[in-house]
């Protein structure tokens, strides 16, 4: 009688650390799954990105160019 009672306690037990670890899983899944998420949209702006500054040197390199060829022209 006894042993089925403690028996029936660790059963629960288990139960709840069963039930707890996979929702920890889980969510340990969605964790990553939107690591992954966050990751690949970093990249895509980071490559987005890398033309402004070449665009922004050209623009002033062609300033640069006409501001001297206007002073040269004088």
């Amino acid at each position: 009688m006894e042993l089925e009672r403690l028996h029936g306690t660790l059963e629960a037990g288990f139960a709840r650390v069963d039930g707890s670890l996979a929702l920890l899983v889980q969510r340990s899944d969605q964790t990553d799954k939107q690591l992954a998420d966050m990751e690949s949209r970093l990249d895509a702006l980071e490559r987005a990105r890398w033309p402004l500054a070449s665009i922004a040197a050209l623009t002033a390199s062609v300033g640069l160019m006409l501001a001297v060829w206007e002073l040269a022209g004088r």
